[in-house]
Formats: structure tokens, C-alpha cells, sequence
């Protein structure tokens, strides 16, 4: 694609072919556009209007190689997965054991999944464009990544074991056939010596067979699907014409099965004609022993699973979607079309079996087709192309799924020799190793144990399709509007539970065992795969936003309850390089609750609409860097006082709004730059440009003019607590140094100090300021990180200090709060009466007595009384602030707290 082509105004591109975009009165404009981007696209390009949009179905398949219709792309490749081994050669295993009754239950109960399964797909396939990999495509452009990646995964696997099922059905087959009294060999004479491993040798043959096809001739395979399709079809007829036409005879139990040759040589089995005598003998289940798998007992469970390893190839046209004209149009039809050819076929051929066929032929011999067929050959015609055919597909689907899942980069390198190996647009690499897979398989050597191990794999498959289309209805997005209808969220759960259910009724351990697998897979992605596929879209953030959006309408504010409350942060950062350690700090001291940082930039809003289009992905970026959860709100103001006015009103939603506003202090420190200082855990060049004007988050130079005079500041302060929000200034965070306060082992408290300095009362350690402040201590006390730590509160030496301690002592046990109470001595030391009279000397020495007793102290928290006039002048602002300067010069990380309202509860 030539990236360097803009694409003409007013029209928007996701990235895909197929992509819904705005008509805007420009068609020929946006079909020019696609010319020059795509190539010729008059040959196979669909357009269709619709609601004001054009749809373009696949631009350039001429030259992209699709070229294949609804029929021969999907019509008959999915009749032909679905026939495969079970069609001529398990038709007599299945009603032999489970009886017609049963039967006819386990097709409509396999056939019921498979429509609904079919419904998801069909939606999910109308819904946009869908490109080469087919189901894992669907699933992981919906699923996101690490779901899609390991159900993609799982059914690169499903079609590798369905290739081998269909390769041991092919040999079994050629053994009927041409070995010991075969069907087509002269009496005491064979072609092919049986035996397991003369057997693993066959389907060894076969399959190397099936990688040099694949190699120098998938494409014309493809094109020929449909004579091998007619091929199975004449075969099929001439079954059911057979039935009619072929009177009663005995039947020569084969030679595979040793288990009654070795009993009983002189063995007959009886096929009966049209008989209700033997109709009503059929009717019922009588499961006996399965001869190709060492005689081991026939169960419900087994003949499903052999049943339905059957009706598995619903998805063979999904895997052509990249050969496909226009796989929204062919893959529905087709499909639906497929499924009821066969499922009319298999419920015809078992009607007919059971009214003409003994129950001893049914189980003793599972290529009775054979012997009954007007013209045997026609029935070994159709078992060997059915299933060698079907075999092929597989290998050719799974090498393609394989490819996608490489060039998606979801493994990173441990795929990548399969793009290496890629030649003529054929992946060599991918079908080499899906050949030698399948190999592997071919060891288990018995069709119906691999059949379970098929069913099982292709029903998580199903699962996923049936879990995405349900994802997408449930989340109700607007761009899910696919042309197909006849799906609901109920056809989409139905499917699911049946799969799931099927799933572990076929084989517990199976079923368990892919489940764990793909668990697993979905974690190492989660955590290892370097996939970061964003412009896929996830299922996962759309259900999100879905659950979040109804239990926020849930939150109700007027049902909060004290004793639930929680911090929920709204941190003002002025530069985040030089407030890294804040950060982290308020998302220790958030305690699950709400964490918001919010940022003004100080211009014309009128010239800066765009500002938080443009900055917020570099500040999305910032909060994975310093790894906290945090949500982000920027605003342009006119200053930094209304910018805060926009943020506090504006941030959250519902019941989740900020209860407490954070600020750092306002003082004459030159900022510090976390993202370059060699010391700093947060050194890192993400947000560095190749000029200086590039740079992101740049800081004010130190001769530079700040936004926020001192006045303004304390105005902030006075507005935050008019707001009724409870409010934390934080001062000497350049000294916070997290990792520090783990190794250093001077740290051994953390500090509260409930009085108000500046109008000191014994009431002080009571009141709602003070509680807040206990409160945040605990909350910091729970992180890991402190636990080490004795929370410390300090007590001023008055009069009556026993009965305050005691006091004091009381509200900490009523409040679960575990915590020392420090008694300060000095306290008796300082003048009160200087607090009006000499103030700057008081502050001086109560500044003096808190640092005294801090010099193993990590975490500060001090009382921030209000302003005496809450709207005071420039003057009484700055004396404010010139105050609460000198109150913490010099102490350790402090932070100044004042809290609004009550946030401690007794209660249970």
C-alpha cells in the first residue's frame, strides 16, 4: 500500500478492505483514491450503497488472487470437510451402536450447534471485510489478541488433527479395498500388507503426497474442489440408489476386523433389504466394541464424538476467505447451503441403513457400502477423494492459519521463519511444519480416537465464534450491523452451551485439557507476546465500557454510605517530569478508589480545542511509563485557578467523582527532571524529541515566569474548600524516594500530627481535618511497602495530658487505627501568646519541634488550617503561604492535609 497517497477529505479508513466509509457526495473521488492505492480495482470490486455509506467488498482481486464464488469457494469445500471419513466409512459404526432413535437425536443435537455456530459466523463474517486465516481472523479481530491468539492457535491444531483423521480414513479405505480380501482384489490375494505400522506407512505416503500438492499446486486444488465435490456426489447417489436395488445377501466380515475372524472364520453378516423386521431392531442403541481401536467398548459419548468429528467442516469456506470474491456474500450462503445438503445426506443414508442392514453388519463391518453398492468401485471412489481431499483442505487451512497468526506477529519471533518461508505467495515454511504435525498425529493410528480429539478441538473453536458474535450483540456497538439477520444473542448462547456441553460429554479430559490449554495460552500471550495490535479492537473493551456505563447508572450518590468511603485523588500536575514521585505516591495513597491527573495548560481556549486530541496520547503513554492507575483530564483555561475549576467539576462520572484535590506545594524549588537524572527510576527517553521543540512535557527554566502567582495559589486552596473537597498539598516530594524508604532502614515511622498550628485547641485531634488525616495514614500503613512502618501520633504536652492520651488512645481503638502516641514534651516550651504577636518567631519553633522529631521519619502528615479569610487580599494570601512555608521547611516528605466532611466510620 503506498502510504504516501493521502486519502481524499471527508473520508476516514480503518485499515482494511471492506471498510465502511462517508459517500459525502465524493464517490469518484474515494474510487480514484482506492485505484491509486490498490491498483485496478474494475475487475471483482462490489460496490453497494447503502445509508448514505459505500461499502467496498475487496478491492484488487484480480490481482490478490480471489476469484472464488459462494459454490466452488465455500459450497463445496464445506460439504466436502464435513463428509470426509465419516460419510462412507462411520455411517454403520454410528447407527450399528446408537441405534436410528439416537442417532437422529445426536444429528439434531450436533446439527442444532452447528446452525447456531453457522448464524455467528454468518454475522460476524457480514459485518466487514474478512481477510486470509478465516475463523481465527473473525475471532481475534473481535477478541482481541490474546483470546484470538490462543483460540487461533487451538484451531490451527483442530485442522491439523482433521487432516490425519482424514488420512487414517483414507487408508482404511485402501485396506478394504486392496489389502487381505479386499472389495476390489481377487479372493486370497491383496495389493497392501495391513498392520499398524504397514498402515502409519500409507497414511505417511498420503501425507507427504498431500505437502508436495500443497507445495507446487494449492491453488489449482482449489480450483478443482469442485469436480472432486461432483465426484463424492455421483458416489453418494449411487449408495442410495444401491439400497433399492440390491436384493439380500451375506456379507464377508473384513478382514480388519480380527477380533471375530479370530473367533468365529466362518462369520456372516446379513444385509437384509428393506425389512421392518430389521427396521425395528435398529431402532434402539446397542453399543458393542469398536474393531479398529483394539475392541475397546463403544459409549454414547464416543459414537458422538466420532458423529460429529462429521459435521466439523462448517468452517472450510471461512479458511477460503482470502480467495474468496466477496466473503460476505459467499461465506453465509454457502455455508447454510453446505450444512443442509449434508445434514439431509447423513440423515438419508442412516434412514436407509437401519431399514436394510443387520445390526451385527452395522458393527462388524464399517464399509458395508462397499459390498451393497451396485458398482463397488463407485464406493471406494467416493471414500478415497472425500476423505483424501478433505485431508488436503485441512493441511492447506491449517498452513494458512498458521501463516496469519505469524504475519500478526502474535508469537513475535518464534513464528517468524514461517514469513521468511513464503514463495510465490505460498507459505512453504507454514506448510511444512503444519505437514510434519500432522505426522506426529498419524502415530495414534486409530480414525476413532483422533475423531474425539478433532470434535473436541473444532468445538472450542465454535465456542470462541459462538462467544464473539454473543460479545458483539451484548455490547450493542454501533458498528456491529452485519447484513446477516437470523442470529440473536440467544441462537449465539445456545451454540455456546452446546458446544461446551458436547465438549465435555464427548471427553471429560479432552475438553479439560483444551480448556487449560488455551488458559494457558491466553496468558502467556497476555504477558509475553510483543503483539500490539490495538488497531484490531477487543471485545473485552467494549463489554467494559458496557458493564461500566450500567453499574455507574447503578452507583447512586444519594445511597453512599461513611463507611465505604474511599479516596478518590484529583492530583494537579503542573510538569510530570518533575512530579513523578508525587504520583506514585497519591496511587499508593488512592487505596482502589479513584485516581485522576489533571493537567491545565494556561492559553486562549478558543485557539487550543484540539489541545487534548493532540496531548493525550503522550500523557496515556506517561501513566504506563510511571506504572499507575490513573485516568487523565486536560483543559485550557485562561488560568491555572479556572483550568482547576473545569477539573474538579468535570472529572469522573456519576457517583465517581474526586473527593480530594491534590496539589503540590508552592515554593521556589527548581524543578527536578525524573525522566533524564541517571539516579531516577523513572529515567526515560520515550518522551524526548529530536529537537528541543519536539519535547514532550517541557519543563519552565528557572528564570522563566510561572503561570501561578502565590496569591493565585491560596485562592486555589480557598476555592478547593469552597467546593466542599477535601484537600492535600504535598511539599519535599524531590526527597521521596520509594525504593530508598524500603533499603534504608533509618525510616522506621510514619508521622500524624492532628493539631492546627496556627490556632492550636484541645479539640484539635477530633475534629473532621484531623480524622481525614488518620485516615490517609492508614490507608498508606496497608501498602506493602510501609507495613514495616509504626504509625506515630503525636500528642502535645498540655495540662490535662492523661486524660487526652486516654482520650486519644480511645478514638484509636474505636477507629481499628494501630498506632503509638508520641507524647511532645517541647510543646510546653513554646509561647502560645507569640502566635499574634510574634508569629513568624512561633512558626519558626514549632518548624523546629516537628523536625526534631523527624529524623526517621518517611512519610509526614500535617494539619493544613484554612485561611483566616477564605477571599482575603493579595497581602493576607501571600502572608498565608509565607506561613505554611515556614511551617515545613526542611521536614521530610510532608503532606498538609484538611479534610470537609466525615470519612471514618464505628459502625459494623
Amino acid at each position: 500500500m503506498n502510504s504516501e497517497i493521502p486519502p481524499p477529505t471527508g473520508v476516514s479508513f480503518a485499515g482494511s478492505s471492506g471498510e465502511k466509509i462517508p459517500l459525502m457526495n465524493r464517490r469518484r473521488q474515494v474510487l480514484d483514491y482506492f485505484t491509486r492505492m490498490f491498483g485496478n480495482s474494475s475487475s471483482g470490486s462490489e460496490e453497494t450503497a447503502k445509508d448514505g455509506y459505500v461499502e467496498f467488498g475487496n478491492i484488487g482481486e484480480a490481482t490478490s488472487g480471489r476469484t472464488l464464488g459462494p459454490f466452488a469457494g465455500v459450497f463445496a469445500p464445506v460439504c466436502l470437510s464435513m463428509f470426509s471419513a465419516m460419510l462412507f466409512l462411520r455411517v454403520g459404526f454410528v447407527v450399528g451402536n446408537a441405534g436410528l432413535i439416537e442417532t437422529l437425536f445426536q444429528f439434531a443435537i450436533a446439527y442444532t450447534i452447528i446452525v447456531f455456530t453457522v448464524m455467528s459466523v454468518c454475522a460476524i463474517s457480514t459485518n466487514g471485510a474478512v481477510e486470509g486465516g478465516g475463523a481465527y481472523f473473525m475471532i481475534s479481530r473481535t477478541l482481541g489478541p490474546e483470546l484470538g491468539g490462543s483460540i487461533g492457535t487451538l484451531f490451527f491444531l483442530a485442522n491439523i488433527v482433521s487432516s490425519a483423521l482424514c488420512l487414517t480414513g483414507c487408508v482404511e479405505g485402501l485396506i478394504d479395498n486392496f489389502g487381505e480380501s479386499g472389495y476390489l482384489v481377487p479372493v486370497d490375494s491383496y495389493l497392501l500388507k495391513d498392520g499398524h505400522w504397514w498402515r502409519f506407512t500409507y497414511t505417511s505416503s498420503l501425507n507427504f503426497l498431500n505437502l508436495i500438492i500443497c507445495l507446487i499446486g494449492a491453488t489449482l486444488f482449489a480450483k478443482t474442489t469442485v469436480i472432486i465435490f461432483a465426484i463424492v456426489v455421483i458416489c453418494l447417489v449411487s449408495s442410495i440408489i444401491s439400497f433399492f436395488l440390491k436384493s439380500p445377501f451375506q456379507i464377508e466380515v473384513p478382514a480388519a476386523n480380527i477380533f471375530v475372524n479370530q473367533t468365529n472364520t466362518t462369520a456372516m453378516l446379513n444385509y437384509t433389504g428393506f425389512s421392518l423386521t430389521t427396521f425395528t431392531e435398529n431402532l434402539g442403541p446397542s453399543f458393542g466394541r469398536d474393531y479398529t481401536s483394539n475392541n475397546i467398548a463403544v459409549t454414547f459419548s464416543s459414537v458422538f464424538g466420532v458423529l460429529f468429528c462429521g459435521v466439523t467442516g462448517i468452517l472450510a469456506g471461512a479458511n477460503m476467505s482470502g480467495n474468496l470474491k466477496n466473503p460476505s456474500y459467499s461465506i453465509p450462503r454457502g455455508t447454510l447451503g453446505g450444512v443442509l445438503f449434508t445434514f439431509i445426506s447423513y440423515i438419508t443414508l442412516s434412514i436407509l441403513a437401519a431399514a436394510t442392514c443387520s445390526r451385527d453388519l452395522l458393527q462388524e463391518n464399517y464399509v458395508f457400502l462397499m459390498p451393497i453398492n451396485i458398482w463397488p468401485p463407485f464406493t471406494s471412489i467416493g471414500i478415497l477423494t472425500a476423505t483424501f481431499s478433505a485431508s488436503l483442505s485441512c493441511l492447506i487451512g491449517s498452513s494458512r492459519v498458521l501463516e496469519a497468526l505469524a504475519k500478526d506477529c502474535i508469537y513475535g519471533r518464534l513464528l517468524q521463519f514461517v514469513n521468511y518461508g513464503v514463495w510465490r505467495s505460498n507459505p512453504v515454511a507454514a506448510v511444512l511444519f503444519s505437514w510434519l504435525l500432522v505426522q506426529l498425529i498419524l502415530f495414534i493410528g486409530s480414525l476413532n480416537l483422533i475423531a474425539q480429539l478433532n470434535s473436541i478441538l473444532f468445538l472450542l473453536a465454535y465456542v470462541a465464534l459462538n462467544l464473539t458474535c454473543l460479545g458483539l450483540d451484548l455490547t450493542s456497538a454501533p458498528n456491529f450491523r452485519p447484513s446477516f439477520k437470523y442470529f440473536s444473542a440467544w441462537t449465539c448462547s445456545l451454540g455456546l452451551m452446546g458446544s461446551v456441553i458436547m465438549m465435555f460429554v464427548i471427553n471429560p479430559f479432552y475438553a479439560s485439557t483444551s480448556f487449560g490449554l488455551c488458559l494457558l495460552l491466553i496468558l502467556l500471550l497476555h504477558f509475553f507476546s510483543p503483539c500490539e495490535a490495538t488497531e484490531w479492537g477487543s471485545i473485552s473493551q467494549a463489554l467494559i465500557f458496557h458493564q461500566v456505563r450500567k453499574y455507574l447508572l447503578l452507583l447512586d450518590p444519594r445511597k453512599n454510605h461513611i463507611k465505604f468511603w474511599r479516596p478518590q485523588m484529583l492530583l494537579m500536575v503542573a510538569n510530570p517530569r518533575s512530579s513523578c514521585p508525587t504520583i506514585t505516591f497519591i496511587n499508593d495513597l488512592k487505596k482502589s478508589g479513584l485516581f485522576v491527573l489533571g493537567h491545565v495548560k494556561v492559553d486562549k481556549a478558543e485557539t487550543n480545542l484540539d489541545y487534548t486530541d493532540k496531548a493525550i496520547s503522550s500523557w496515556l503513554t506517561l501513566v504506563d511509563h510511571v506504572k499507575v492507575k490513573a485516568f487523565v483530564e486536560l483543559t485550557v483555561a485562561n488560568s491555572v485557578r479556572d483550568g482547576l475549576h473545569h477539573l474538579i467539576r468535570l472529572s469522573g462520572m456519576g457517583a465517581m467523582k474526586p473527593n480530594t484535590v491534590v496539589m503540590g506545594f508552592y515554593d521556589d524549588k527548581v524543578p527536578l527532571d525524573y525522566f533524564t537524572r541517571l539516579d531516577s527510576v523513572y529515567k526515560t527517553s520515550a518522551f524526548q524529541g529530536i529537537t528541543t521543540n519536539e519535547e514532550k512535557f517541557p519543563l519552565r527554566l528557572p528564570n522563566e515566569e510561572k503561570h501561578l502567582s502565590a496569591s493565585e495559589f491560596v485562592s486555589m486552596i480557598c476555592d478547593i474548600f469552597q467546593m466542599h473537597k477535601n484537600i492535600c498539598i504535598c511539599r519535599h516530594f524531590d526527597l521521596y524516594n520509594k525504593t530508598d524508604i524500603v533499603k534504608n532502614i533509618k525510616y522506621k515511622y510514619i508521622d500524624v500530627w492532628p493539631v492546627n498550628f496556627f490556632g492550636p485547641s484541645m479539640n484539635d485531634a477530633y475534629d473532621t481535618s484531623s480524622l481525614f488525616m488518620l485516615q490517609l495514614s492508614c490507608i498508606i500503613k496497608m501498602i506493602a511497602v510501609y507495613k514495616k512502618h509504626t504509625l506515630r501520633v503525636h500528642l502535645l504536652n498540655t495540662i490535662d495530658i492523661q486524660s487526652q492520651r486516654m482520650q486519644l488512645k480511645q478514638l484509636l481503638s474505636t477507629l481499628r487505627i494501630k498506632a503509638t502516641i508520641h507524647e511532645v514534651t517541647e510543646w510546653s516550651q513554646i509561647d502560645l501568646r507569640t502566635l499574634d504577636s510574634d508569629r513568624n518567631t512561633y512558626i519558626s519553633r514549632v518548624n523546629k519541634l516537628i523536625k526534631n522529631q523527624c529524623a526517621e521519619t518517611a512519610i509526614c502528615f500535617v494539619y493544613l488550617p484554612m485561611p483566616k479569610e477564605i477571599r482575603g487580599s493579595d497581602l493576607q494570601n501571600v502572608s498565608y503561604l509565607n506561613s505554611l512555608t515556614d511551617l515545613t521547611n526542611n521536614l521530610p516528605p510532608t503532606v498538609l492535609v484538611h479534610g470537609v466532611s466525615a470519612v471514618t466510620s464505628t459502625t459494623l
